[in-house]
């Protein structure tokens, strides 16, 4: 927890709208600020305004990231 990574392109146009509608941007930072118990979903921040997004694991390997 607590990587922080920038995002680089969404993989799976299917996925893109909703993500893009949640603010996962290319360009825009993203943190790892938590996980379930079990490990689904994860909780990331996103950018400067301390936005935060819960995505299922499934949802969030369609998001390609860069360091």
């Amino acid at each position: 927890m607590g990587e922080t990574a920038t995002v680089c392109c969404l993989k799976d146009p299917q996925m893109a709208l909703k993500l893009l509608e949640m603010g996962c941007i290319p360009g825009t930072q993203v943190r790892l600020t938590g996980r379930a118990p079990l490990g689904d979903p994860l909780m990331l921040m996103l950018g400067d305004e301390e936005y935060t997004l819960s995505l299922r694991v499934s949802e969030a390997l369609t998001i390609q990231l860069k360091d």
